[in-house]
């Protein structure tokens, strides 16, 4: 029984019943037939996309169906499950088709930032208007109406009950901190990011989901959501890329390879490898962009849209007539090796 994903995990249940969050520290893509058989046998699954509640005492059979799968880390979650109090959900994914629950929405992030699939290796479409407005506090997640009651039963304890933020998506680091990186302020990485390995974000960096980096990157500026920057480029201070939400426009906005946007700089258009965007300089698809020749001479004017995924180009604005000019990009942008080195 072929499937796409599954994983075995903790939920968090508002006071209806209703699943709001869901944690899972070891999912597994593209699982074998044997393991989800073995699953089936232990569970009620029989086919689809399921989200399935599970009974602490049935966690030991199924550590050792992962165990004879070879998924060892998911083994081990499972075997420490038998001592749990917190709701358990087995979330099983016959197809990545449009996520159907909460559950599913959150196995989906969490495939991303474990970089078990790239921004949009996955389907996501609708997760914005399937997930709500939780406060992430100290104590967990809590739905939102429910959080004025929990606020003074803390203080009649004499406990602070501290709200971190109140938004659909949490931080990322709560629930997988990918090896090999550097995250100065840990609130401005969303769940569903991927931080490629050696990637630094800065305290003033931005990772939305379903979106990220490669590799080695210095993000200092805006990572919108559906964006991916290349490995070797970097994201200046204060800069923006514009996102491109799952299911919205034709145009997927990237970085190539060893590129640079600049400080205070933006991006609207799928940038090539070895190109260079000034700093200060916003350029969308549509700007009108002058093409200059070796000697700086005007050549012709394009749509910055139509120099799309081009390799080795340097964007600039001249700064006495305020055109946005485009030559070839003779210096390659060469990283800092010293300050990307995150170990």
């Amino acid at each position: 029984m072929a499937s796409f994903a599954l994983a075995l995990g903790t939920a968090t249940k508002n006071q209806d019943g209703k699943i709001i969050e869901a944690y899972f520290p070891a999912p597994l893509l593209n699982p074998s037939d044997e393991l989800v058989n073995a699953l089936s046998a232990l569970t009620d699954y029989t086919s689809g996309n399921q989200v399935i509640e599970v009974a602490p005492e049935t966690c030991g059979a199924i550590s050792e169906a992962f165990s004879a799968a070879d998924a060892s880390q998911a083994a081990t979650f499972a075997n420490k499950a038998q001592q749990t109090t917190q709701p358990l959900v087995l979330v099983i994914l016959e197809n990545d088709i449009k996520p159907a629950s909460v559950a599913e929405g959150f196995l989906k992030l969490q495939l991303i930032s474990h970089r078990l699939v790239k921004p949009h290796g996955v389907v996501l479409d609708g997760l914005f208007g399937l997930l709500h407005n939780i406060a992430w506090t100290n104590q967990g997640p809590i739905d939102l109406p429910e959080l004025p009651e929990r606020q003074m039963e803390a203080r009649l304890k004499g406990e602070t009950l501290t709200v971190e933020c109140v938004d659909k998506f949490p931080k990322m680091t709560d629930y997988v901190v990918p090896a090999g990186v550097r995250i100065a302020d840990t609130a401005r990485v969303r769940l569903g990011a991927h931080v490629g390995e050696g990637t630094t974000v800065m305290h003033e960096g931005f990772i939305n989901f379903n979106a990220g980096t490669e590799g080695v990157s210095m993000v200092e500026g805006r990572i919108s959501a559906g964006v991916m920057v290349g490995n070797g480029s970097d994201i200046g201070g204060g800069a923006s890329i514009m996102g491109t939400l799952s299911g919205g426009g034709q145009i997927v906005v990237s970085i190539g390879e060893n590129s640079l946007l600049g400080a205070n700089a933006g991006l609207g258009f799928p940038l090539g490898d070895r190109c260079t965007i000034e700093s200060g300089l916003y350029v969308t698809a549509g700007t009108k962009v002058t093409m200059l020749d070796a000697d700086g001479n005007a050549v012709e004017s394009v749509k910055a849209r139509d120099l799309a995924g081009k390799a080795d180009l340097l964007f600039r604005r001249n700064s006495k007539t305020g055109a946005v000019e485009c030559l070839t990009n003779k210096s390659a942008v060469e990283l800092n090796h010293e300050l990307h080195a995150n170990n």
